[in-house]
């Protein structure tokens, strides 16, 4: 009996080993990634980018008179658009009086010393003082009319009034505040790498977020000579007619700018894989016997749903457009 059982225990035990090398020896099996690839292809790109900015007013005047003084009347509001020459405000006129009838008396005597002069009855030394006297009286009744007579130099919006009529304007801020804004201003930040590519006059276009459904055209007017050691950019004035003024001071825009074409590589944007914990961005490119490469790539514009190529994939290259989860350098696939 414990020989029979001594044989059953060792017929057990081969069978167990038998099948523990069979295990050992078997092949682990593999699956060949399913994946699915588009062709790389080349064209003309527009080389266009989008810069956002602030609307500026063309021009910003400060108006004040020279001296202080109580302010006789107010004739205009925050918010009312004014002409060039209009009157916006009127100060005290005591003095302004008082100089026009000095002058209209001066009128009528240089007109008489004039005559004298003509027929030898004065010196021309004598007759040269009074005209310079007279000019230097015209000249200061001229300035004392611009600074009781407020009017606007420019074409433009109220943004500020700080004083009321009745006021004594003590010079501590200026009456009004008078913004041109036909046309209107932006100056746009642009990379130094894109210096050579822009020049005075070239146009552009931009939309305001407070006007979405409308594109405004404009041009550089001006490029500003020094670029920015801290953010390695530039500055471009662009100017816009805004002749509608629709355009106001403070609106954020967005302005695009065209810098030509370039001939590049085009891939689809769900061919590109971006590395975790670096941020370089790679291709798999698929190899004739079916084997995927490895590709590090420079990408230059974002294009809908595709993307510029500036290095790393040829036109024709068949680049992997799903499936790239699953798949390293050199591993064979499965075209779907």
């Amino acid at each position: 009996m414990n020989k029979r059982i001594a044989i059953m225990a060792a017929l057990l035990a081969a069978v167990s080993c038998a099948n523990q090398g069979a295990n050992q020896n078997a092949a682990p099996e593999q699956t060949t990634p399913n994946v699915e690839v588009a062709t790389a292809v080349s064209r003309d790109v527009a080389q266009d980018n989008v810069y956002a900015s602030t609307v500026q007013a063309y021009a910003v005047n400060n108006i004040a008179p020279q001296t202080a003084g109580r302010i006789r009347k107010i004739n205009v509001e925050v918010g009312d658009y004014v002409v060039k020459g209009q009157i916006l405000a009127e100060m005290d006129r005591l003095q302004l009086d008082q100089m026009e009838l000095q002058v209209q008396n001066d009128d009528i005597e240089f007109e008489r010393l004039k005559g004298l002069y003509e027929e030898g009855g004065l010196s021309q030394s004598d007759y040269e003082t009074a005209e310079l006297g007279y000019k230097v009286r015209k000249t200061n009744l001229d300035n004392l009319r611009e600074n009781t007579i407020l009017r606007s130099p420019i074409n433009g919006f109220v943004s500020a009034r700080n004083f009321d009529a009745g006021d004594m304007f003590s010079m501590s801020s200026p009456l009004f505040t008078v913004q041109q804004v036909t046309p209107v201003k932006l100056l746009v930040g642009i990379s130094e790498s894109e210096y050579t590519k822009i020049k005075k006059g070239d146009q552009v276009s931009l939309t305001a977020d407070a006007i979405p459904e409308k594109v405004f055209t404009g041009k550089v007017e001006r490029l500003h000579p020094t670029i920015d050691p801290a953010t390695h950019t530039f500055k471009a004035e662009v100017v816009v007619p805004n002749t509608d003024r629709v355009l106001r001071p403070g609106m954020y825009a967005r302005v695009r700018i065209n810098f030509g074409t370039r001939h590049s590589v085009i891939v689809p944007d769900q061919a590109l894989v971006k590395q975790e914990g670096t941020g370089t961005r790679f291709i798999y490119i698929l190899k004739a016997d079916n084997t995927v490469s490895y590709v590090p790539v420079t990408v230059g514009l974002h294009l809908d749903r595709e993307y510029e190529i500036l290095g790393g994939v040829q036109e024709g290259d068949k680049v992997v457009v799903k499936g790239q989860a699953l798949l390293k350098d050199g591993v064979k696939v499965n075209v779907l």
